[in-house]
């Protein structure tokens, strides 16, 4: 047996304990609370399996600022402004790229 195993078996304890913080976790809860929203908001504009592809294009792009206004519309109908702000993300140059990438046609393009 390797005398280093305890130590390395510790490290890698602490490594997977700084991916799981408080902080880590609640982005990942608001960034699936967003992806909800903006797939019902594309679904609107294209096929159900395009409107997935186009919601990881769209949080990509997306600050966290804007992905935490979105997930605040999270099992709503999404209004007026959440409709503008996948919208605005969807017209930035980065997230127009990737959705054409994945063979997905941006709204309006």
């Amino acid at each position: 047996m390797d005398h280093h195993m305890p130590q390395r078996l510790a490290f890698l304890a602490l490594i997977g304990l700084a991916a799981c913080s408080p902080q880590v976790m609640a982005d990942n809860v608001t960034d699936r609370a967003a992806r909800s929203v903006v797939v019902a908001v594309m679904q609107n504009y294209m096929t159900a399996p395009q409107a997935e592809i186009a919601a990881d294009c769209v949080l990509q792009n997306a600050t966290i600022e804007e992905r935490r206004a979105l997930a605040r519309d999270v099992g709503v109908m999404a209004g007026t402004q959440t409709v503008q702000n996948v919208v605005n993300i969807v017209s930035r140059p980065n997230t127009g790229a990737c959705m054409r990438a994945r063979g997905v046609a941006p709204i309006g393009g």
